[in-house]
């Protein structure tokens, strides 16, 4: 089913209004897959963003859509094709780095809300008139940081953005901080070497601390 920029925005919005902090995932084995969404979901970080940068990205994201409580998403989608393969693997929604009118046209077809990146005013400005105002401010701390991303609040209030690429619990609260910062992307709840020995208790405290310490008020 085909969606709208606008409709795309919104359910986007809403999906990043669900916690604090997207966990940015690359995850090299499926079968790690379930147990790792169950436990950032029990420390209550439901929105999943699995990127497509490992061969088992697909997989991953199959068996994550069973994970109860848990919304799965496709990160660095690239291609038309990447947009498909997400849609077709479960994925509720998408993010990309950048944005492209092709890109954009492919997950308008296939029904798929976008996330999409920019990491200036201009390429901003240009999602914007494409009626997307629930954005990717990416690379974060590469492109100026918290204090970049502000200095965009004013002339171009209509835009909500969750900053990726360098975030941390150190940082985070620094974004969170902004009026035009909804949640922010980050990989630091979900490490490699936790991953690799299937310590899901110590991922879910992570993810605990993170909601813990970024639902306080700044």
């Amino acid at each position: 089913m085909k969606i709208d920029a606008k409709t795309a925005s919104a359910q986007t919005l809403t999906i990043c209004k669900t916690a604090p902090v997207i966990p940015v995932l690359l995850v090299e084995n499926a079968d790690t897959a379930a147990a790792l969404g169950q436990a950032l979901v029990d420390g209550g970080l439901p929105v999943l963003e699995v990127t497509l940068r490992t061969k088992a990205a697909l997989d991953v994201i199959a068996a994550m859509a069973d994970v109860s409580g848990g919304i799965v998403g496709a990160g660095t989608l690239l291609t038309p094709q990447d947009v498909k393969n997400a849609k077709a693997a479960g994925a509720k929604f998408g993010v990309s780095p950048g944005a492209t009118d092709i890109l954009i046209d492919a997950c308008e077809a296939e029904g798929l809300p976008l996330l999409a990146g920019a990491a200036t005013a201009t390429e901003a400005m240009r999602l914007l008139e494409r009626g997307y105002t629930t954005q990717k401010f990416f690379p974060a701390e590469a492109a100026g940081g918290a204090k970049a991303l502000g200095s965009l609040a004013s002339p171009l209030p209509q835009i909500t953005f969750c900053p990726t690429g360098g975030v941390s619990l150190t940082n985070a609260r620094s974004y969170l901080a902004l009026p035009n910062v909804v949640c922010v992307g980050g990989s630091w709840v979900a490490p490699k070497d936790a991953v690799a020995a299937g310590d899901w208790a110590q991922i879910t405290t992570l993810a605990r601390a993170a909601c813990d310490t970024l639902c306080t008020p700044v």
